[in-house]
């Protein structure tokens, strides 16, 4: 038998629904199709630019911190065998002299402070 049903005396044959699009829709479609698809490969290849660019920029790191990594490996080996590397000579002076500039300015800060924040009562 016949799938198709009687409604109020007109012949309704089971399928879709609603108008049937025509062919001007179905190219622009196929073109709003095709625009989204190079979209997409567009937005892919700058995240993938982007994660190239995080990965080098990372690698560089690592190959910097292994390069300071020897560097203290042989500072070390250094002064195991007693000698004292030129560079922690210089840092150590450095510090002492950063401290010691670091009091000279806090000691002025201080006292400016005090002349400035003069209490009124």
């Amino acid at each position: 038998m016949d799938d198709s049903k009687v409604v109020g005396g007109k012949v309704k044959k089971p399928g879709k629904r609603g108008r049937k699009p025509a062919k001007i829709d179905l190219k622009a479609k196929l073109e709003r199709s095709r625009q989204s698809a190079r979209e997409c490969r567009a937005r892919k290849k700058l995240r993938y630019q982007y994660l190239e660019e995080l990965v080098s920029s990372r690698e560089r790191a690592i190959c910097a911190l292994r390069e300071e990594l020897e560097m203290y490996k042989q500072w070390c080996m250094a002064m195991d065998q007693g000698k004292i590397p030129s560079e922690i000579k210089a840092l150590l002076t450095g510090e002492e002299q950063g401290k010691a500039q670091q009091n000279s300015t806090k000691l002025a800060k201080a006292g400016k402070t005090e002349a400035n924040c003069s209490n009124p009562w």
